[in-house]
């Protein structure tokens, strides 16, 4: 997939537009249902479509990066994990590129949430740099991800956030749509933090 032609360049507020987004799925674009493999559960979280159509508005692509270790647990199939996916695509629109972790905590993948692997498979999927991609979620592992990667990482907490996981986190921000605002235009946000070098917290 080309790289659309504002990716990369200078955003409004100063700085540079990234060259992709990428979204966490649960406690993230919608409400976070453990192992939930029923489309009718998906709900999405305040201002998630919002959210995801200011960064389509801008020509970047959006991309989701997502931990599913209820397959490797016996508790979701391949097929309910596609359709919890259609029912998301529905109520946010498409996204450019999924990249999915079907593995377990124990399974020693490279793609497992906080190991890169996830973002940078999506980030190749869409021919774009790792580097300038975001990624933006609301656990450590979604931070450890987009570090261990390259790529900025964005923390958007809930109250399944760790106080430890704020602290930790390069960049926090309250609301998705804050999240997206200050990627888009760095010198309008308001988003804090400081930088770590660790990241606790347990994946899902």
């Amino acid at each position: 997939m080309a790289v659309p032609r504002t990716a990369g360049r200078p955003a409004a507020g100063g700085g540079t537009l990234p060259t992709a987004v990428l979204f966490d799925r649960d406690g993230t674009l919608v409400s976070d249902v453990p192992y939930n493999g029923d489309p009718a559960r998906v709900e999405p979280m305040p201002t998630a479509r919002e959210a995801v159509d200011a960064v389509r508005a801008r020509g970047i692509p959006v991309g989701v990066v997502s931990n599913q270790s209820g397959v490797a647990r016996g508790l979701l199939t391949r097929a309910q994990v596609e359709a919890v996916r259609r029912r998301v695509e529905e109520l946010l629109g498409p996204f450019d590129v999924w990249a999915v972790c079907p593995h377990g905590p124990g399974d020693g993948c490279g793609c497992r949430k906080p190991a890169p692997g996830l973002v940078v498979a999506a980030c190749a999927r869409l021919g774009v740099p790792v580097e300038r991609a975001v990624v933006i979620g609301d656990i450590g592992a979604d931070m450890g991800a987009a570090r261990a990667a390259g790529a900025r990482g964005v923390l958007v907490p809930t109250p399944v956030t760790l106080p430890e996981e704020i602290q930790a986190a390069e960049t926090t921000v309250g609301d998705l749509l804050a999240a997206v605002r200050l990627v888009l235009d760095p010198e309008d946000g308001s988003g804090h933090g400081p930088r770590a070098a660790s990241i606790a917290g347990e994946a899902r």
